[in-house]
């Protein structure tokens, strides 16, 4: 669909791209743990206007995060092989397009937000500050991974405020294993674009974690389980749940068979392969509720 897009209306690809609407891993990696807390929250039947909104809430902030990202990377990305091609990287649009861009898909996910209880339009500012400071992050710290962690993992106790109105303990386990989770695939993302990172400047965990990245992100994937059991051991889960767990575990030990080498191609396969960590654990949350 998209790629028919490309050809009928090429005016439309720059602004796509830049959206990044090509490439949905980003907001796959975003939204299951969104429903993870969605369907907690809900004890396995969430309102269906909260799974709406939130639904298409992750959409446009992801959207929104790849446009101030990009704006932010607006003079690096044409040294990075991977994004040089990127809209603003080539000129295709400019720097006040992307801020325009930005503004207006916040204002929608502003009328999202009012959709729901006051405490998650509270909780949203928090939000919006994460998704906008975390692109600068990389100028300043070799930490932007743990921004962008707090930024996606800010989600999950919007969706509890949004469904029961308070933050339990589940909420903030969920969030603090999303947060170590993403820390992990976006460290990998970032070993794929480490030479070219190290050449313009620009940081992240990959280059400080240097020849111990593997051994970090084990440790990471391995903690970012830890509170999923005590999720499960709390709500009194079963084996949908635990069994969703091991296969998750399996994949996070494919991902490290595949980052062995630190071959570029083969870290981006590892980071893409996240989504799929996402949607076992939803299936075994969804089953849970429906057995």
């Amino acid at each position: 669909m998209l790629e028919a897009l490309q050809h009928r209306y090429p005016a439309l690809w720059p602004w796509i791209q830049l959206m990044r609407l090509d490439r949905p891993i980003g907001t796959l990696l975003l939204l299951w743990p969104t429903l993870w807390a969605v369907w907690v929250a809900g004890d396995g039947s969430p309102s269906v206007r909260v799974v709406i909104v939130f639904t298409l809430g992750v959409i446009v902030m992801r959207a929104a995060g790849c446009v101030i990202n990009d704006y932010a990377d607006r003079n690096f990305d044409g040294e990075v092989s991977r994004t040089r091609n990127r809209p603003l990287a080539t000129g295709a649009l400019r720097g006040r397009d992307a801020l325009m861009l930005f503004a207006g898909l916040m204002a929608v996910a502003l009328v999202l937000v009012l959709l729901l209880n006051r405490f998650t339009f509270y909780l949203a500012f928090v939000g919006a500050a994460l998704a906008i400071i975390y692109p600068f992050m990389k100028r300043f710290t070799f930490l932007p991974q743990l921004f962008l962690g707090a930024a996606f993992a800010w989600a999950i106790p919007m969706a509890f405020a949004a469904e029961t109105g308070s933050l339990p303990a589940a909420a903030w386990l969920i969030f603090v294993a999303k947060l170590l989770w993403t820390v992990a695939y976006d460290t990998q993302y970032a070993m794929c674009d480490r030479e070219d990172d190290l050449k313009v400047g620009i940081k992240s965990t990959a280059i400080l974690f240097g020849e111990a990245d593997r051994l970090i992100i084990g440790i990471l994937q391995l903690l970012a389980l830890w509170p999923l059991w005590l999720l499960g051991q709390g709500l009194g889960f079963g084996w949908p749940w635990y069994l969703a767990m091991a296969v998750a575990a399996g994949l996070f030990i494919y991902q490290q068979w595949l980052i062995r080498d630190r071959e570029p191609a083969a870290c981006f396969r590892a980071f893409l392969n996240n989504q799929w960590v996402g949607a076992v654990l939803f299936a075994g949350i969804f089953l849970q509720y429906l057995l």
